[in-house]
């Protein structure tokens, strides 16, 4: 399975109401480190609806580049609708973080 065929299982786990940073999915997929590469994933992610790309945010909660609707502003707000508690813009990843376990 290649790196990105990874990345999309993780990101597919991921719950409604809860998020994951692009770091955290790269340590998951095995490879710490490849933060970037997630972004780069995400960025071609044919399948919104199986893989939803719009869970993963910045190691500080902040939203990053989102390739569907109004980028981030289309993001945050599907993150909000989701219950995911905000702060200033930024997801409070104390309360909405996945733990990667299905939790």
């Amino acid at each position: 399975m290649s790196f990105t065929d990874r990345v999309y299982e993780i990101v597919a786990g991921i719950p409604a109401g809860k998020v994951a940073t692009y770091g955290q999915v790269a340590a998951l997929a095995g490879q710490p480190g490849a933060a970037r590469a997630v972004g780069n994933a995400m960025k071609h992610n044919e399948h919104p609806e199986r893989v939803p790309c719009h869970r993963v945010v910045g190691s500080d909660g902040s939203m990053h580049g989102y390739a569907f609707g109004e980028g981030t502003v289309t993001k945050q707000a599907m993150l909000q609708r989701e219950g995911v508690v905000m702060l200033g813009g930024r997801v409070e990843l104390a309360r909405s973080r996945w733990d990667g376990a299905g939790n």
